[in-house]
């Protein structure tokens, strides 16, 4: 049964209120944030630090400050409650593409923008039985050309058989960052990766099961369903 999990693996919480009686959202940080985000939020503690004994310090530690708060959003990982539905997003994004593809599956292509949360969640509940990184390019995830970057492609035995989904690099994205190995258990919903910065993410249903989203629809990873009853 689907479910969202308390804790990120290995993330830690962003400030704020925790989910509670108040009913604020919980937030933590991706795991696989800190080679970004411990340079870039030393540099601002360091500069802010400097601004005391020298006002010119500023001029340093006003955009480090900026950049830091920057990727604190970026990096964020919110807790989300599972929705319902046979296949479900494994990315907040905007459906790029709805293509049948020559076995009779459907490919559903979503794009991320640098502005999106960019941890994958699992489209079905299941077992991985393979998770592999193909070298490539890093042309715009919205390209053609994208075909051909940088990926990791994952296959997923469940109760509606072989699910593929792809995790692709874009022009900045480059590193894709899995959670999983192959051979784990994962349930509906669960965190299994993340792409830094902007970036696309495919899922291809199974032969006969229609896509319920459209060209331009925004989604949300382990909350929109993506196929049709």
């Amino acid at each position: 049964m689907p479910h969202s999990p308390t804790t990120a693996p290995s993330g830690s919480p962003l400030p704020g209120p925790a989910s509670g009686a108040s009913g604020a959202p919980r937030v933590r940080l991706a795991r696989g944030a800190s080679p970004w985000l411990v340079p870039t939020v030393a540099t601002a503690a360091l500069s802010l630090a400097r601004v005391r004994k020298s006002p010119r310090a500023a001029l340093v530690a006003v955009p480090a400050t900026a950049l830091a708060a920057g990727m604190l959003w970026f990096f964020r990982d919110p807790e989300r409650e599972i929705g319902q539905g046979r296949v479900i997003s494994p990315a907040d994004g905007v459906v790029q593409s709805i293509m049948p593809w020559e076995d009779g599956r459907t490919r559903v292509a979503i794009f991320m923008s640098p502005l999106n949360v960019h941890v994958n969640r699992a489209p079905l509940a299941g077992t991985v039985t393979s998770v592999e990184h193909i070298p490539g390019g890093y042309v715009p995830a919205f390209n053609k050309e994208s075909e051909n970057n940088e990926r990791v492609v994952w296959h997923f035995d469940t109760e509606l058989g072989d699910i593929e989904m792809v995790q692709i690099a874009g022009a900045v994205a480059r590193r894709i960052v899995p959670y999983l190995p192959s051979g784990a258990k994962v349930e509906q919903g669960e965190r299994l990766g993340l792409i830094r910065f902007g970036s696309r993410v495919d899922v291809y249903l199974p032969k006969g099961v229609e896509a319920a989203v459209e060209v331009g629809q925004a989604t949300t990873a382990g909350v929109t369903r993506l196929d049709r009853d």
